[in-house]
C-alpha cells in the first residue's frame, strides 16, 4: 500500500486536472482490488487453521471414547463434513495410530479395529465408503477379510494395506474385488494422496453408474442443470448421430452437437470447424471435436451449403458445455433437401423416447468398463467407438 501511495503522490505531482482524477480513481480501484485479494487470503489461511484444530480436537475426544459395546479393539473418530468413511484393520496397533492421526487431519472419518471379524460386525451396522485391511493379521487375512466384505457389501471398497514380502498377495486380492493396495511403510502424504486419489476414482465410478435422464426443455419446464440429466429442447431436431438442428426464420438450419454427448465426453480440448461456403452431403463429415487422443468426427445431418461457422468456439469451447443449444452452435447451413433430410430425425417426445433407448446402450458400455476396472479414458473411447466415427 505504501508503494501505492508514493507512485500516486509522484504523479499527481507531475499531472494535474482531469488526468488527477482519472489517477485517483485508478488508484482507489487498484487499492481496492489489492485489499480485497489481500483479505481472502488471510480467511482463507484462517478458515484452513480453524478446520485443522477442529480435527485435532475431534482426534483427541475420539481416543478418549468408550465403543467397546460395538467392537471390542474399536476406536472411531468423526469430523464434520467427512470427505468419506473409513475402516481400517490391522493387528498393529501402531499402524492403525498414524490411520488415525493422518487422514482425520486430512478431513476423513475413521473408525479402526484389530481384528477382521471386528471389521465385518460392524459393516453389518454402520455405513463405510472404504475398508483398509492388512494382508497378515491373525485368526482372519487380509484376503478373506476383502472376500467378506465385498460379498456383504459389494458397495463399498476395499484397499489393501501390504509389506514388501506380501505385494503379491495384495495383487491378488484384486481378483476378489479389492480396489488396490498401498505399500507401508508410507509417508503422511503419500497416504493423502493415495487415499484422495482413491476417493476420485470412486466417486467417478458412482457418477458413471448413475443413469442419465432424458429432460424435455419446454416453457413450463425449462433448463435442467442436473448433471445427470441432458436436456432436449422441444422445437429442436435430433439426428441418429447426436446432431442437434434447428430451423431458422430465413430457412437456414444450425447445427450443433447434443448435450447427452456433451455431458458424457465433458470438457473438450478443441474443435475442428467446418470450411465456410463448402458444399456437403448428409453423412459427411461436418465438424471434429478433440478431447485428449480422441478425434470425434460428427457428420453432417442434412446436405446443403455452410454459410456461416461459429469462430467463438476456437477460443471458447466451453460455450458447448454450458449452453450447447444456443451459444455452442457449430455452423449454419442452407439446406438442399430439408423435408427429406429431416425425415429420420426425432423431435419432442420422439425424441425422448429415442434416447432412452441410447442410455441403455451407454449403460450397457458403463457396466462392462466398470467390470472390466477399467478407467474413464477406456469408457470415453467406448463410447466414441459406439456412437460416433473415433478417429483416435
Amino acid at each position: 500500500m505504501r508503494f501505492f501511495l508514493i507512485v500516486f503522490f509522484d504523479l499527481c505531482s507531475i499531472y494535474g486536472g482531469r488526468t488527477m482524477v482519472a489517477l485517483v480513481i485508478v488508484f482507489l480501484i487498484v487499492s481496492f482490488i489489492t485489499a480485497d485479494v489481500i483479505i481472502r487470503i488471510v480467511m482463507r489461511r484462517m478458515d484452513k487453521n480453524r478446520i485443522r484444530k477442529e480435527r485435532r480436537q475431534a482426534l483427541d475426544k475420539g481416543l478418549m471414547l468408550d465403543f467397546a459395546d460395538e467392537a471390542k479393539t474399536l476406536k472411531r473418530v468423526e469430523v464434520d463434513n467427512p470427505k468419506a468413511r473409513i475402516l481400517a484393520v490391522d493387528d498393529e496397533e501402531v499402524i492403525l495410530d498414524s490411520f488415525r492421526k493422518i487422514l482425520v487431519l486430512a478431513g476423513y472419518s475413521i473408525d479402526t479395529v484389530e481384528r477382521g471379524s471386528e471389521a465385518l460386525t460392524l459393516l453389518k451396522t454402520s455405513d463405510y465408503d472404504f475398508v483398509f485391511t492388512d494382508i497378515k493379521m491373525p485368526e482372519m487375512d487380509g484376503v478373506e477379510v476383502a472376500k467378506a466384505v465385498k460379498h456383504l457389501c459389494p458397495e463399498v471398497d476395499v484397499i489393501v494395506i501390504t509389506g514388501y514380502a506380501t505385494i503379491e498377495t495384495a495383487v491378488e486380492t484384486m481378483k476378489y474385488g479389492a480396489m488396490d493396495y498401498i505399500q507401508k511403510p508410507f509417508t503422511e502424504d503419500e497416504l493423502v494422496v493415495f487415499v484422495d486419489k482413491s476417493l476420485i476414482l470412486r466417486q467417478d465410478r458412482i457418477d458413471r453408474q448413475i443413469r442419465p435422464k432424458a429432460h424435455l426443455v419446454t416453457p413450463s419446464s425449462g433448463v435442467s442443470t442436473s448433471k445427470h440429466e441432458f436436456n432436449v429442447p422441444a422445437g429442436t431436431f435430433i439426428s441418429s448421430k447426436h446432431s442437434w438442428v434447428h430451423i431458422e426464420a430465413d430457412g437456414s438450419i444450425r447445427v450443433g452437437i447434443d448435450d447427452f454427448t456433451q455431458k458424457i465426453i465433458g470438457s473438450i480440448d478443441a474443435i475442428e470447424l467446418p470450411k465456410q461456403g463448402r458444399r456437403i452431403k448428409k453423412g459427411d463429415p461436418l465438424f471434429t471435436i478433440k478431447k485428449g487422443t480422441h478425434r470425434i468426427v460428427a457428420p453432417s445431418p442434412v446436405g446443403g451449403k455452410t454459410i456461416s461457422v461459429n469462430n467463438d468456439l476456437l477460443t471458447e469451447t466451453e460455450s458447448l458445455k454450458i449452453d450447447p443449444y444456443r451459444a455452442g452452435w457449430v455452423c449454419a447451413i442452407e439446406p438442399s433437401n430439408l423435408s427429406q433430410d429431416l425425415q429420420d430425425m426425432r423431435i419432442g417426445v420422439d425424441a425422448v423416447s429415442w434416447y432412452q433407448k441410447e442410455v441403455d446402450k451407454y449403460m450397457e458400455i458403463v457396466k462392462r468398463i466398470n467390470e472390466q476396472r477399467d478407467s474413464n479414458e477406456k469408457l470415453l473411447e467406448a463410447f466414441c467407438n459406439a456412437f460416433f466415427h473415433n478417429v483416435g
